[in-house]
């Protein structure tokens, strides 16, 4: 598959923009689909995570990683899209950025799964702000998925940011 976008992108259309990563895992989608969706898997490469697993349903996540008291890190909200192995959207209400909706995608490829992330409903400034924090936690995610060592949160998003600074 052509248009894999591993550093992400923002798309602004009107007064808000879109957060996209698009990343090949080398993984089945039932392994992607699992580490997004359990609360244990997600507490590894993300944050304590309670979820009501279907439409209507609740999730609320505490991110690990930014230096942020636990509440302007915590993102809650409902299921939107609850349809395994392929889709799983939800709202994603953070006091830091309002309200906003987050998407998994997962299309099998072979014996790999393409990732369509996006995260829209952002204003362009938190779009900006969002891209290399959300890379570091795709990295972190790939890690899980792979066994290896996460890489730490802050070292990760330090090392992207530049890529990131002069996205419009």
């Amino acid at each position: 598959m052509t248009g894999l976008i591993p550093n992400g992108i923002i798309t602004v259309e009107g007064h808000y923009a879109m957060l996209t990563f698009r990343r090949r895992l080398k993984h089945p989608i039932e392994t992607v689909w699992a580490a997004l969706t359990d609360p244990e898997q997600r507490a590894d490469w993300f944050g304590v995570t309670t979820i009501d697993a279907r439409v209507g349903g609740t999730i609320e996540t505490v991110a690990q990683g930014p230096p942020l008291p636990s509440e302007q890190r915590t993102g809650r909200g409902r299921i939107l899209v609850w349809d395994p192995p392929r889709v799983f959207e939800h709202e994603w209400n953070q006091s830091l950025i309002g309200e906003t909706v987050i998407r998994y995608e997962l299309m099998p490829e072979g014996d790999t799964t393409i990732l369509t992330f996006t995260h829209r409903g952002l204003s362009l400034s938190n779009a900006k702000g969002y891209a290399p924090g959300t890379h570091a936690y795709l990295d972190r995610f790939d890690a899980h998925l792979s066994g290896t060592d996460l890489p730490d949160w802050k070292q990760r998003y330090g090392e992207v940011q530049q890529a990131y600074y002069d996205v419009t």
